[in-house]
């Protein structure tokens, strides 16, 4: 993990921590989530992931936080990839994308079980921070947290503009998906 990952990795376990006024808080994190995104249209599908998602859940109290740095993205098409880093997400200027928000259900995460649930907090992507309500599935199984959401971003949302040039090549709204499997803290 390089030093910027891990200052911001240790900040989300930090910021979890301190919500819960308690030192025995049980956190579940990963440093290996995936995160995916695809954009289609008639003219091209564009795809690319990042296996480097931070998370962090607070099984007492339902908070979770995850961050990605948007230069960890893959694309099959390096010049993709180049454009989406320079031109889209400005990553030098806006180096992560994060989410931090609060579990809506009144589930218990210490059980083993299948949970629908809703997520309500602040997307921040580009630099634009967004109130929203994602959905997801969580997964608890011997002590280990599966988190799975699909849900869409609207670029526009984010103030991340498409050249005009390539406006017929890149969806409106870009569908993401996150698995994250995160272990207990102890």
């Amino acid at each position: 993990m390089t030093m910027n990952i891990r200052t911001i990795f240790l900040s989300l376990l930090a910021v979890t921590s301190i919500a819960t006024n308690r030192v025995n808080a049980q956190l579940a994190s990963t440093s290996t989530g995936i995160i995916s995104f695809f954009s289609s249209t008639p003219v091209e599908d564009i795809q690319a992931q990042s296996g480097k998602v931070l998370g962090v859940v607070n099984l007492q109290t339902r908070e979770v936080a995850f961050n990605v740095a948007n230069t960890t993205f893959e694309f099959p098409n390096k010049l993709m990839q180049e454009h989406f880093n320079e031109k889209y997400m400005e990553s030098e200027k806006y180096p992560n994308s994060t989410f931090k928000g609060k579990i809506n259900e009144a589930i218990d995460l210490t059980k083993d079980g299948e949970y629908k649930v809703t997520v309500t907090g602040k997307l921040n992507i580009h630099g634009v921070e967004q109130e929203r309500t994602i959905p997801g599935t969580i997964t608890v199984k011997d002590g280990l947290v599966s988190i799975v959401s699909d849900f869409k971003v609207k670029v526009a949302d984010h103030r991340i503009e498409i050249p005009k040039l390539v406006v017929a090549k890149i969806a409106e709204e870009i569908a993401v998906k996150l698995d994250v499997k995160l272990a207990p803290k102890r």
